[in-house]
């Protein structure tokens, strides 16, 4: 009997002991300390950050248009040699699709039922019609319906929409943004780009709808006029508004990381270019290039050697590897082909340089043309000067080195005066110059108007075999791989997976 009492005894005890160790079992095993979920402006801050254009912008787009180019071959393969090299051309795919696009339909959709973060929504669509906007002016028709849904709806296989089906949606999301947009909606201040300044993001969206609507002056000009006229008094009203994406020493600009890398030496600054600015003594050319006076190699491209004197400056031409270069530097006069002129990466290419993505300065010669057509009023010259001296100022931002002062920007626009009987050429040229290292808006803006107007890369090539240029840029081969159906349906009604075959908008 004593040992039954004993047991019951033992049992109750443990059972006590366990109740009790229950007790702030929830509480005790809660982590306090790490987070549970990400606020969605963080969220939009990996999205944002993530708009700094990849690597593969500097094998094509740069390329394309003749800002910088490299001799060699390899992993630099493209542009340089008219050649498609898919390791580069799905570098804003992979970095835009599995990153921004991803990041904002998640804002978006988390977004969609609170009303008091409104502003931060309208944000979020802001920035993903941008992304939308490059992908589309890259590749043609992408997945935009159901882009970045596999994250949310689980579409891992994405249909593709007719790039003239997407242009619509993509200013219709402008439109609709910046309308939503209110000074009176919960402050955004953790946002990276505008600290949550609604009017900076209102300006940044209808200069955005202007961007969108001149994209169409040679498929649609009614459509066209109607979207710019209606967006051009709420665009960007000086540097300030710039929409640009910082950089610093541990999250660095990938041209900059590029450049001050293992390409150190093998990217070199444009004949077509250099030469443009010279010719017109503009003094932006000493803010961007460098040349080492009399280098025959990498390591003797140091800084006692080093001149940013515009009448020392030497472009390289288009058309040659690393073995027929040497020849032209020898006809030249140089060192060799280490002596051509480089983007300045100790200025303009530094690791922390700024990447600029909407600007001011393209704004306001965006309007200069609108203005021309009759799409705006107010005097077209008036736009033009706004934006040649808005991206001359701009030039200080990437470094005090870079700056270029009042009267000589005053003294270049007086002996460059706005010509109205050649206005178009004039404009595009300048938004060539006012553009310079955005690749993809200056290419697409130079498939849009045609100027500058650029001889074509003589290097030969089987890649290109109707087209001068470079048109649009492949598909990934992922996407072939994995998403086939879709994308063999998209280059059915576009036209073939090649350099040559133009987008939509980009008519002949």
């Amino acid at each position: 009997m004593k040992n039954i009492l004993r047991n019951y005894s033992m049992v109750f005890s443990l059972l006590f002991l366990i109740s009790a160790c229950d007790d702030g079992f929830d509480e005790l095993n809660t982590n306090e300390v790490d987070p549970t979920g990400i606020d969605a402006a963080f969220i939009l801050n990996n999205a944002s950050i993530g708009l700094s254009h990849p690597g593969g912008t500097l094998v094509y787009d740069i390329g394309i248009v003749q800002y910088i180019i490299s001799p060699n071959s390899g992993v630099l393969t493209g542009a340089n040699y008219n050649q498609d090299n898919r390791n580069s051309t799905e570098g804003m795919w992979v970095d835009y699709y599995r990153s921004v696009i991803r990041h904002t339909r998640d804002v978006i959709d988390q977004l969609a039922d609170n009303p008091e973060r409104s502003n931060l929504r309208q944000m979020a669509r802001i920035v993903q019609a941008y992304a939308f906007m490059v992908l589309t002016d890259t590749y043609g028709d992408i997945p935009y319906t159901d882009g970045g849904l596999g994250y949310i709806d689980q579409i891992v296989l994405p249909a593709y929409d007719m790039q003239q089906n997407i242009y619509p949606s993509i200013i219709q999301e402008l439109r609709e943004a910046v309308s939503a947009l209110s000074a009176s909606g919960r402050a955004e201040n953790s946002e990276v780009f505008y600290g949550g300044d609604v009017e900076k993001w209102k300006r940044l969206g209808n200069s955005l709808l202007v961007r969108a609507g001149m994209r169409l002056s040679k498929v649609d000009q009614a459509q066209a006029q109607q979207v710019v006229s209606a967006a051009a008094t709420g665009v960007m009203q000086s540097n300030a508004d710039n929409w640009v994406v910082r950089h610093d020493n541990n999250y660095r600009n990938g041209f900059g990381a590029t450049l001050n890398g293992t390409e150190a030496n093998n990217y070199y600054l444009v004949s077509s270019f250099v030469d443009f600015l010279k010719n017109s003594n503009d003094p932006r050319l000493a803010a961007i290039a460098v040349r080492y006076v009399g280098a025959k190699s990498g390591p003797e491209q140091k800084s006692d050697i080093a001149s940013n004197d515009p009448d020392l400056q030497v472009g390289m031409p288009m058309g040659h590897d690393n073995n027929t270069i040497v020849g032209v530097a020898e006809q030249l006069g140089l060192a060799s082909f280490y002596d051509f002129s480089q983007a300045d990466r100790l200025r303009v290419v530094k690791v922390d340089a700024p990447m600029y993505l909407v600007t001011y300065a393209q704004t306001q010669l965006l309007l200069a043309e609108a203005a021309v057509r009759g799409w705006v009023s107010g005097p077209a010259e008036t736009f033009f000067s706004n934006g040649v001296r808005a991206h001359m100022e701009q030039m200080a931002d990437y470094d005090a080195g870079s700056s270029i002062a009042a009267e000589d920007i005053d003294a270049y626009l007086s002996a460059n005066p706005f010509n109205s009987n050649d206005a178009i050429k004039q404009i595009n040229e300048q938004y060539w110059v006012a553009s310079f290292l955005n690749g993809p808006e200056a290419w697409a803006n130079f498939r849009r108007s045609g100027y500058p107007d650029l001889s074509p890369n003589p290097f030969p090539s089987q890649d290109l075999t109707s087209e001068q240029f470079i048109r649009r840029l492949t598909y990934p081969s992922a996407e072939l791989g994995v998403n086939t159906n879709n994308v063999n349906e998209a280059i059915g009604r576009q036209g073939p997976d090649i350099l040559d075959t133009r987008v939509w908008w980009d008519k002949k």
